[in-house]
């Protein structure tokens, strides 16, 4: 599928799901921006992240990108309503998977690892009413994981603590909410061995973006 895609995040969260998109899409060209100068954004009210991130979308609209993925959960839980009535392009998001999750659980327990920018909105809230509602939702301290995987500075015994913890309290399923998160997977997955599975958003997003890509323009 010949396709120009943007994606976008924060920091370097997002490359993960840019080269997802790329392995899966070999054709298409890619065009990969983030704002590092402004991280975390997941400390940041949501009026000040859309004024660093309406120019840079707009940039990639303008170097002809058909579609952009928000590879950012804060983003899309927070402002991706405004963006889409910003931004000339269509968005596809990345929200924290609370719905497969609370299909998945059978200890009727999960973890959901975010940034507290996604704990707090709205959107986050309306996911665990709608599909939550007969699962306990555990939210493990990941305050500072961005702005360490960022500096290449992961506090491994405070993810195992995290992790650790809600598999402990029960949690069956682990959410990563937040695309920086993918760069520690498999530390997770390490710590949860056997006790949680692991639940990321990389291929749902690639299957609502072929989706996107497939419509008539």
């Amino acid at each position: 599928m010949d396709a120009k895609i943007g994606v976008f995040d924060s920091g370097v969260g997002g490359k993960s799901v840019a080269d997802a998109i790329a392995k899966a899409l070999p054709r298409a060209k890619i065009i990969y921006k983030n704002d590092v100068e402004h991280l975390p954004y997941g400390s940041k009210p949501p009026e000040e992240i859309l004024g660093y991130v309406v120019p840079i979308l707009n940039s990639m609209v303008d170097e002809g990108v058909q579609v952009i993925v928000i590879a950012c959960n804060t983003v899309t839980t927070t402002i991706i309503k405004q963006l889409r009535e910003i931004i000339k392009v269509p968005l596809v998001g990345i929200e924290p998977m609370v719905k497969p999750a609370a299909e998945l659980t059978k200890s009727k327990i999960i973890a959901v690892c975010a940034t507290p920018t996604t704990l707090a909105s709205a959107r986050y809230k309306w996911l665990k009413d709608t599909y939550a509602q007969c699962v306990k939702v555990i939210e493990p301290d990941c305050s500072n994981w961005t702005k360490l995987i960022e500096a290449n500075q992961i506090d491994h015994q405070h993810i195992f603590d995290q992790i650790d913890g809600a598999c402990r309290e029960g949690a069956d399923v682990i959410v990563l909410g937040c695309t920086h998160y993918h760069w520690i997977e498999d530390d997770i997955k390490q710590i949860a061995n056997g006790r949680a599975q692991v639940i990321q958003p990389e291929q749902p997003v690639i299957k609502q973006l072929k989706r996107v890509l497939e419509q008539p323009a």
